[in-house]
C-alpha cells in the first residue's frame, strides 16, 4: 500500500487548499476566511464552520450531509472559533478519487463506506486549515477499524479496504485530537461492549502513540500508515515552510 500523499497551496483562489492521498482516496480540500459571516448566520460570540462534502461522481445527497454532520463539530473543536465573531470559516471537500467499489452506482454511497472516508476527508481538512493559517487549538488523527468474527474470535483490522469493510460485522471511525482527547466517534453495524473496548484501545494507539507490540489488531489491505498521519502532516509542512523561506 502506497504510504499516504499530499500537495499543499495549489489552488490559487482558495486562502488555503490541500490535496491529500491514502487508503484509495484522493481528497481536495479548499478553505476561505474568516470571512464576515451573513446577518442571518452570524454569532456574536464565534465563528461559524461552514463544511461542504462533494461527491467523485453525480451530486450531493443525504450520504454527503450526514459526513458533513460528523465532520462540522471536530473542526469546530479544532479550530478557535471564538477567535472570530460574526466571522465564518468555510471548508469544501472535494473527493477526487474513490476505491472502485466505493459506490454502488454513480450517486448512492455504501452507508459504512461512508466511515472508511471519513479519516482521509479529516486530514485533508486539516491541511488546508494550517495552509490557510487559520489557528487551531490542537491537530488530530483519525482511523478507520473493521471487526471480522472469524473461528478463533474477533478480529480488527485497521485501515481495512473495501471489501473488507463491506464482510465486517462492525465499522468503527475513531479520532484523537494531539492531547489524545476522543474527537469523534462512528460505528456501524453489531458489537459486543468487549469488541468496542478492544477498538477504542487500537485507535488511540494508531492515532497516538503508533502500533504497539503485542496489539491483536491487523493491518488490513489499506493499512500500516495510519499512525504516522500526524508525523507525515508535519513533515510535509515543514517542507512546504522551508521551501517558502528558501529565498532568505
Amino acid at each position: 500500500m502506497a504510504p499516504p500523499a499530499a500537495e499543499l497551496s495549489h489552488l490559487p483562489k482558495a486562502d488555503g487548499s490541500a490535496n491529500f492521498s491514502f487508503g484509495g482516496y484522493t481528497i481536495t480540500a479548499a478553505v476561505n476566511g474568516p470571512v464576515e459571516a451573513q446577518r442571518r448566520d452570524e454569532n456574536p460570540f464565534e465563528a461559524l464552520v461552514d463544511v461542504n462534502v462533494r461527491p467523485a461522481a453525480g451530486v450531493g445527497g443525504t450520504a454527503e450531509r450526514q459526513l458533513e454532520a460528523i465532520l462540522q463539530p471536530a473542526l469546530r473543536h479544532l479550530i478557535a472559533i471564538r477567535n472570530f465573531p460574526r466571522c465564518v470559516v468555510q471548508v469544501t471537500l472535494q473527493v477526487m478519487e474513490a476505491p472502485e467499489n466505493a459506490y454502488v452506482n454513480s450517486k448512492v454511497m455504501q452507508p459504512r463506506l461512508n466511515l472508511g472516508i471519513i479519516p482521509s476527508l479529516l486530514h485533508a481538512a486539516m491541511l488546508g486549515l494550517l495552509t490557510a493559517a487559520i489557528p487551531l487549538n490542537t491537530v488530530a488523527s483519525a482511523t478507520c477499524l473493521a471487526v471480522t468474527n472469524a473461528t478463533a474470535g474477533s478480529t480488527i483490522k485497521v485501515d481495512p479496504s473495501p471489501t473488507e469493510i463491506d464482510q465486517a460485522t462492525s465499522v468503527h471511525v475513531l479520532g484523537f485530537t494531539a492531547g489524545r482527547d476522543l474527537l469523534l466517534a462512528e460505528s456501524e453495524g453489531s458489537f459486543t461492549a468487549e469488541e468496542w473496548d478492544r477498538v477504542l484501545q487500537t485507535a488511540e494507539n494508531v492515532c497516538c502513540r503508533g502500533q504497539e507490540t503485542g496489539n491483536d489488531a491487523e493491518m488490513g489491505g489499506y493499512g500500516a500508515e495510519s499512525e504516522n498521519v500526524l508525523h507525515f502532516m508535519r513533515s510535509v509542512l515543514e517542507a512546504k515552510a522551508a521551501e517558502s523561506l528558501h529565498w532568505r
